[in-house]
Formats: structure tokens, C-alpha cells, sequence
């Protein structure tokens, strides 16, 4: 992250500098000039978080209101798709060769991460692989706009995207980088896996010991955080991640998940009429699911490695997707 050392010196330093806030306010331009919005956000970072006001006022100059990312997340929400529709934006011809030559190039790391965390290399690829195509599509804002316009012009959201800004500005402070030069998408999440701020602040690591966590352009801290995410998350070394079931009877649908959360066990999934491809204890806790695939419906029960994946992104079809990618990445690879 050496190109974007230059906030060390634009702005330092952070801690120590307080300036009166009235004064803060006059430096004050841009889009956001003015605003009692920003000036109340700067104020209360210089006092819970020991800001330099001055320095935190000249970010908020340079910051620009995107009204296409207002337009981004405001736009309808397109009708969701069956699983016949979803499973083959993700699982392509392009993006398992790709997934190959990006396992096979980081393979070391990969297999150190495994070691540590216990996540499978296949499924570390495959998540890189779902959110960012192996870093092709990363996003092209600077998170300080996203954060920004979705902070102090989208009400709808705006505690959740504000909080996500005062961590950006704290993982610039600790990371020592210019928040004016990180990009990613339009929401704020950033890098190769594409976390959100608080997200890199939890679970993002230096896994190249190089004093800096750098998931934007560093694919091992990425390939680490990853797998700290997962593990941190409760994913289980070496359990199975999805078992198809069969069902009979009128009862079948009474046993589906609301949700995402695994309500019903295994054995009460059986009274409903489903029985597992897999031997599974009756007091396991699942998710149980249905999915219109090519051939029909599709029952599954997700163990606790599937309800890992879910809290990375809180969809079935998402978890889906990184776990039948993580298979083809393993077959097209050839290892077991």
C-alpha cells in the first residue's frame, strides 16, 4: 500500500490536533460546504475519536455528493431471480478458469490460510471470485463519496452508511493511507472481497506481515482476511457445507426456513417428510431450502459452514453460488 502513504504527510497528524469546531467549519467547501451534518459527524470524531478537525474538514472539502450512487441504491429492486437464472451469472467457463489461475498463482498463501483458519483454498478463491472476478470489477468510487452522499443524502439508510464512514476514517487513520485515494463500490465496500469498512476493521488482517493490511491491491492480506472472516464467522474445518434431501408427503413446505437463521433440526425436518442424502445427527440444527433448478425443485439443507457463507452475504442462492463454485474450482483444478 506503499502508493497511498502520502495521507501520512497530507494530513498528519491525525491525533492530537483538535481545532474549535466553528473554526473547522469555516474551512468548510465543496459539496459539502456548509452542511450541519458534517460539521455535527466532524465534531463528534474529533471528540470520541481524538480527529484533528482542520485536517478532517479539508477530506470533507474534497468529497464529492454522486448523485449515480443515489440512483444506484435507489433504484427498484429487480425481480429476484430463480436459481436457474442465478447459478450461471457466477458459475461460468470465464470465472472457474479464472479461479484456477488465481489458485494456482497464490497457492502458497492459500494453503497457509487453510492451515491457520481452516477454510478451504476452494472456498476462499470462490468468494474473490463471486464478488470482484478476481479483482476485475472492484468498484470505481471513492469510498469517501459513497460513504459520503449515502452518510449525509440518503436518509433512508444514513446511520448505517455514517457508522460505516466514521470506520473508514479510523482504518485510514491506523492504516496511515489517504482516504481520497481508496476506491470500491458505490455502497463503500472495498477491495477484492469487498468488505465494508467495519468488516476490514473486524476481520481484515496483515497476512504478508508487512505492518499494512491491503486488500485493495494485495491479494495475500486479502486471501487471509477472507479466511478470517470465516473463521471468525464459525466455520468448521473439514464439515460439509449443504446435504440434498429428498422429500414425501404434504408436510414438505412446513418445513422450509423463514430466513436465513437454522430453526428446525434435522430430526424435525424428517417428521415433515425430508430425509438427507447425508448421515446427519437429529439434533442438527439446519437451514432448509428450496431452489427451482433446470430439472425442477431442489431441496437442501445448509449445515453450519453454509450458514457461515450467509453471513458474509444473507442469501441462499449467495451461498449457493460461492459453494458450487468452490466445487467446479476443485474438479476443473483436479485435486481432491
Amino acid at each position: 500500500m506503499q502508493v497511498m502513504r502520502g495521507w501520512a504527510t497530507r494530513y498528519a497528524p491525525w491525533v492530537g490536533l483538535v481545532s474549535i469546531l466553528g473554526t473547522a467549519q469555516d474551512a468548510l467547501a465543496g459539496d459539502y460546504e456548509g452542511s450541519p451534518q458534517v460539521a455535527e459527524f466532524v465534531g463528534e470524531m474529533t471528540r470520541d475519536y481524538g480527529f484533528a478537525g482542520e485536517q478532517l474538514m479539508g477530506v470533507f472539502r474534497e468529497a464529492e455528493r454522486k448523485q449515480s450512487i443515489l440512483d444506484a441504491i435507489s433504484k427498484p429492486a429487480e425481480r429476484v431471480k430463480q436459481w436457474n437464472e442465478y447459478r450461471p451469472m457466477f458459475i461460468t467457463d470465464a470465472r472457474i478458469a479464472r479461479g484456477v489461475d488465481f489458485w494456482r498463482q497464490h497457492e502458497a498463501v492459500l494453503a497457509r490460510a487453510e492451515q491457520e483458519y481452516g477454510v478451504p483454498a476452494q472456498v476462499i478463491v470462490s468468494i474473490i471470485g463471486v464478488e470482484t472476478f478476481f479483482g476485475r470489477n472492484t468498484g470505481n468510487f471513492r469510498v469517501i463519496d459513497a460513504l459520503s452522499t449515502l452518510g449525509f443524502d440518503y436518509p433512508p439508510r444514513a446511520e448505517f452508511f455514517r457508522k460505516e464512514l466514521r470506520e473508514f476514517l479510523l482504518l485510514a487513520r491506523e492504516e496511515q493511507v489517504d482516504p481520497l485515494t481508496l476506491k470500491g463500490s458505490y455502497a463503500g465496500a472495498m477491495g477484492l472481497p469487498q468488505f465494508m469498512p467495519s468488516s476490514f476493521r473486524a476481520y481484515a488482517v496483515d497476512f504478508d506481515g508487512d505492518g499494512h493490511i491491503n486488500i485493495w491491491n494485495n491479494p495475500d492480506d486479502a486471501i487471509g482476511s477472507v479466511a478470517s472472516y470465516f473463521k471468525r464467522h464459525g466455520w468448521v474445518a473439514g464439515e460439509p457445507v449443504v446435504s440434498r434431501a429428498d422429500v414425501r408427503g404434504d408436510q414438505v413446505d412446513e418445513g422450509l426456513t423463514t430466513g436465513i437463521e437454522p430453526t428446525k433440526t434435522v430430526g424435525e425436518l424428517r417428521a415433515l417428510g425430508w430425509s438427507s442424502h447425508d448421515a446427519l445427527r437429529d439434533d442438527m440444527p439446519v437451514t432448509a431450502f428450496r431452489l427451482e433448478g433446470d430439472n425442477g425443485p431442489e431441496y437442501w439443507m445448509g449445515l453450519k459452514n453454509f450458514y457461515a457463507i450467509t453471513r458474509y452475504n444473507r442469501s441462499v442462492m449467495y451461498a449457493m453460488a460461492v459453494h458450487q463454485l468452490s466445487e467446479q474450482l476443485v474438479q476443473a483444478r483436479g485435486v481432491k
